[in-house]
């Protein structure tokens, strides 16, 4: 009960204007807020990339915001904020990732590698993913080069992608792009082989 008046009692400090109040209050009602956080997460569908530490802190941003004042009645009233705030931002990630400009178009897939390798021996699947990489520089010559950098040199998805002089995200779309196609040619190799 001391906790929840706590919460309460800064709660109304913030609604007062006072902006040291809002610090005083996430240490307070941090692990709350990240059960909740991960809880959410639970009942999205596999592959989001929100993480509840980041989806807290975003949620706490929007609940502080210093541009619209919140009134908040009580303890349970900012958790119910704190849980629509949640659903807000992953129903937006969600939506963004279906557009369009985000590769809502595209077929996520796993690649397995494993069952490649075991498929052919070592010298046989260096000489196809050189023929591949041939074939591949003539699609896409920037992408090429980030897979060189990655197989040939060792060169961390980071380390290659600034090389490029691409941002991590970019980095990390054409790694994701060139894996898929490079597969995909490999497999098509393997099986006008046997």
């Amino acid at each position: 009960m001391n906790e929840s008046h706590n919460v309460t009692q800064i709660l109304k400090q913030v609604e007062a204007g006072d902006p040291s109040s809002a610090e005083a209050l996430l240490p307070i009602v941090y692990e709350e807020l990240r059960r909740v956080a991960a809880e959410k997460l639970t009942q999205e569908k596999p592959g989001q990339t929100l993480q509840a530490t980041a989806l807290v802190h975003e949620a706490w941003l929007r609940l502080v915001d210093v541009d619209y004042v919140q009134h908040w009645s009580s303890r349970r009233h900012f958790f119910g904020a704190a849980a629509e705030a949640m659903r807000r931002i992953l129903v937006d990630k969600a939506r963004r990732r279906k557009r369009l400009k985000h590769g809502g178009d595209r077929q996520q897939i796993t690649i397995q590698l494993a069952a490649l390798s075991a498929a052919k021996d070592g010298d046989s699947l260096v000489e196809t993913l050189d023929e591949a990489l041939s074939r591949f520089e003539q699609v896409d010559a920037v992408a090429c080069e980030l897979v060189k950098l990655r197989y040939f040199a060792g060169l961390s998805l980071a380390d290659a992608g600034k090389a490029l002089e691409l941002s991590s995200r970019t980095a990390d779309r054409i790694w994701a792009y060139a894996k898929a196609w490079l597969l995909r040619e490999i497999q098509r190799e393997a099986s006008e082989s046997s």
